[in-house]
């Protein structure tokens, strides 16, 4: 009885990472939006960005981005990444909800850059 358990568990935590990451994907206008003027966003820590990151990126960590002062205009094409994908997609929630209404989820930067390039 207690293996059961243990594989309910188990299987219910793969089916949530499962739908966690299905629904984070990358925004499908991606590459035209890229074509047009935009802000690369990397919401990672100082510590992570520092480590690497898209050149020409601005670096304002997530858990700063509903207090900060936004160096861009709200009409501004902002396209939102840091190291999984996970936080950029936070990250378009907050800015939308400060009124910036072209915030795009671009996921990993380490994959968003390769569409740079």
């Amino acid at each position: 009885m207690r293996m059961i358990v243990i594989i309910a568990v188990i299987l219910i935590a793969l089916y949530a990472a499962y739908k966690i990451y299905s629904t984070n994907k990358v925004d499908k206008q991606l590459d035209g939006l890229l074509k047009q003027k935009h802000v690369i966003l990397d919401v990672r820590t100082p510590g992570e960005f520092s480590g690497g990151h898209i050149e020409g990126a601005v670096n304002i960590p997530l858990s700063q981005l509903r207090t900060v002062e936004m160096p861009m205009d709200k009409n501004a094409v902002i396209i939102t990444c840091c190291s999984h994908g996970l936080r950029s997609v936070k990250a378009v929630e907050i800015l939308k909800n400060r009124g910036f209404v072209n915030a795009h989820n671009g996921g990993a930067w380490s994959e968003l850059e390769k569409h740079l390039k």
